[in-house]
């Protein structure tokens, strides 16, 4: 198992970013929200925090959504699951990224191709600038 190397939810500029991810196991690109978002969290781009606490209403994680400075979305297709959770518990959402957007077809099952982690995690980036 690959090791964090920071434990910070700064981005750049030293903003607290919080990084949500679809995870869906039933497709393609719900795991591939979530690698892409594992990987984003490991370089220190931002922290993840659990989209389904904020679904379930876990107030402290509602209350860290509320005092981040920015909030990265992405979700696997338009279904948009992810934002749903984020606009129900009134969280602002400050980048979005949906992943079939980039050109990445929906599959049932969870297996990914590895050269389409690279893309969302430029996506990702892409949306912040």
């Amino acid at each position: 198992m690959n090791e964090q190397r920071s434990s910070c939810t700064c981005g750049s500029e030293g903003k607290t970013r919080i990084i949500y991810a679809c995870s869906g196991v039933g497709s393609n690109v719900g795991q591939l929200a979530n690698e892409a978002a594992c990987r984003l969290t490991l370089e220190g781009y931002g922290g993840g925090s659990c989209l389904a606490g904020l679904g379930g209403g876990i107030d402290k994680l509602i209350g860290m959504g509320m005092a981040a400075d920015e909030r990265v979305v992405i979700d696997g297709c338009p279904v948009a699951c992810a934002k749903k959770i984020m606009d129900d518990r009134r969280l602002p959402v400050d980048h979005y990224v949906v992943i079939t957007d980039l050109g990445i077809t929906k599959t049932a099952g969870p297996a990914f191709k590895e050269c389409d982690v690279q893309t969302v995690i430029d996506a990702v980036k892409n949306s912040s600038r």
